[in-house]
């Protein structure tokens, strides 16, 4: 094992780790070593040494009253004071004695042995360190390099040396990529298996659009504005609710950009998915009406209890309607998973509309001039 912490930082300087991590990966396989082919019960430690620039495995063996019952219970790892003062006079109970096991009488089997469970565990160390690392970035954006694409259409994306894939389920309609294409997506989960790691990513999620809008507009970056909530129906439409902690910055104004370049940057990257700014009221009444734009909503009624979903009754204007339901219904969908409210439209009719048609005629007639002369007749 001579110049072993020279190879320890060899193996560091190449896996990218850290020499103290290789070190006690290095420490913990002798150990599982050594008990597989010394004895499992024994009590081992690995001492380093820096000058010698070596490691020694040793079996530690406690000194214990003569009539301590751990002298039976592990004899392998405990001696009487009376059996140690033999040896070594000057010692007393609770002192430690070490006997180095001399690893370069190992087996050519233990050998091998050895260094291939080195090299499985510092793998298993990258990826863990790798897993913590990718954790912490859920909901993020990570950009990667097409790598392959599956019979099924699911795209396999290679990010920071590991291969995520990109399931078909989870891009955006009538998206299409090719090998060697550097695309951007959320990290949506990651797990940890005997296999590896697995890492899949989505551009379908609302956290694709929220993690796009932090990078495009500074504010929400700086926390001046903040994301309530955000709902999608992937390349084809989202809303997103917005609130400004600053009373000088217009929230919807911000996010949108000059012209709409910054909500424009996004909506591209998105497929052209078209955005919906608007701003979140904490009165559940006027942030439905703000999320059923462009429809202008006459009134909404809360309809709540323990056993039933929370219920909004929408009152609306028979031409109002259409705009609220949007088409194919993604306007009202939208707004319904922006609120968390399943919304019910209550068409109402125009007082005009009740009026006989003579009535009608006359009340349209009195326009511009005409009306403004008929507030001076008695």
């Amino acid at each position: 094992m001579e110049k072993i912490l020279d190879i320890v930082e060899l193996i560091a300087c190449e896996k990218g780790l850290e020499t103290s991590v290789v070190s006690q990966v290095l420490k913990e396989t002798l150990i599982k070593m050594a008990k597989k082919y010394f004895g499992e019960n024994l009590n081992y430690i690995v001492e380093e040494n820096q000058k010698d620039r070596t490691f020694k495995l040793i079996h530690l063996v406690k000194i214990c009253a003569d009539d301590d019952l751990l002298l039976e219970s592990s004899p392998q790892n405990y001696i009487s004071l009376t059996q140690a003062r033999q040896s070594s006079p000057e010692v007393n109970i609770g002192d430690e004695i070490y006997y180095e096991i001399g690893l370069e009488n190992m087996s050519r089997n233990a050998v091998n042995s050895l260094f291939l469970d080195l090299e499985y565990q510092i793998q298993r160390t990258i990826e863990n360190q790798l897993f913590v690392k990718l954790k912490s970035m859920l909901g993020k954006i990570v950009s990667g390099q097409v790598v392959a694409i599956d019979k099924a259409e699911n795209t396999f994306v290679e990010i920071e040396d590991m291969r995520a894939i990109l399931p078909l389920k989870n891009r955006i309609k009538g998206e299409k990529f090719k090998i060697n294409d550097t695309i951007s997506c959320v990290l949506k989960n990651v797990k940890s298996s005997k296999d590896g790691l697995y890492i899949e990513l989505s551009r379908t999620t609302p956290k694709m659009l929220e993690a796009l809008l932090e990078r495009e507009v500074p504010e929400i970056k700086d926390e001046e504005v903040c994301i309530f909530k955000s709902a999608r129906i992937p390349g084809d439409r989202a809303k997103v609710a917005l609130y400004s902690t600053n009373v000088r910055i217009d929230p919807i104004g911000s996010t949108v950009g000059t012209k709409g370049v910054r909500i424009n940057a996004v909506s591209k990257e998105l497929h052209g998915e078209n955005i919906d700014c608007i701003e979140y009221s904490e009165i559940p009444e006027v942030f439905i009406a703000k999320a059923l734009a462009p429809a202008q909503i006459s009134s909404v009624k809360i309809t709540q209890n323990d056993e039933e979903a929370k219920k909004a009754i929408v009152s609306i204007a028979a031409d109002q309607k259409s705009k609220a339901i949007g088409k194919n219904g993604v306007n009202i969908r939208l707004a319904s998973m922006l609120t968390g409210f399943d919304i019910e439209l209550n068409e109402i009719s125009k007082p005009n509309d009740e009026k006989p048609e003579s009535t009608q005629a006359t009340q349209t007639q009195k326009v511009g001039i005409d009306a403004l002369q008929s507030l001076f007749k008695e």
